[in-house]
C-alpha cells in the first residue's frame, strides 16, 4: 500500500518516513502518515494514539529544533508494536516536566508518556531522534 508517496513493509526500518518542513503545519502531515501506516498494518486501534503522539513530537521539534526540516518515521518493530519517531537537528534532549496548572504548554511529553508503552530519545552526532512505542490494537 502507498500513502503520501511512501511504501509500507510488513515490519522493518523504516516502515514509512517523510522529511517535512519544520513548521506547525507539518503535524497534520505527520498524523496522516501515522494513520496510513497503522491502517496498512491492520492496527486501526493504534492510529489515533499514534497520531496524537506524533503530533506532540513534531510540535516539540518545531519549537525547539534547528534548521528547516524534520524527519518523521513510523516503524512496525513487532507484529503489534508501532514506533513513531521524529528526528531533528538539535542535540538538546527532551525533558519530561510537570507544568503548573495555569501554564498552557509543557504537557506534550506527559501525554506521550501516558499513551506510549515506552518512549525516549537517542542523541546523534547531527541531532536527536525522539521516539515512542505504541502497543498495537486491531
Amino acid at each position: 500500500m502507498t500513502a503520501l508517496g511512501c511504501t509500507s513493509r510488513a515490519t522493518g526500518h523504516p516502515g514509512y518516513s517523510e522529511t517535512l518542513p519544520r513548521e506547525p503545519e507539518s503535524a497534520a502531515t505527520a498524523r496522516r502518515l501515522v494513520r496510513a501506516a497503522c491502517v496498512a498494518w491492520g492496527l486501526r486501534g493504534t492510529a489515533e494514539d499514534g497520531a496524537l503522539v506524533v503530533s506532540e513530537l513534531v510540535t516539540n521539534a518545531v519549537r525547539h529544533a534547528r534548521r528547516q526540516s524534520i524527519r518523521v518515521m513510523v516503524e512496525r518493530t513487532a507484529p503489534s508494536t508501532v514506533r513513531v519517531a521524529v528526528a531533528d537537528f538539535s542535540r538538546t534532549l527532551p525533558k519530561l516536566c510537570t507544568p503548573k496548572g495555569d501554564e498552557e504548554g509543557g504537557r506534550g511529553l506527559v501525554l506521550v508518556a501516558e499513551l506510549a508503552a515506552d518512549w525516549g530519545a537517542k542523541e546523534r552526532r547531527w541531532g536527536k531522534i525522539v521516539w515512542a512505542d505504541l502497543e498495537g490494537r486491531a
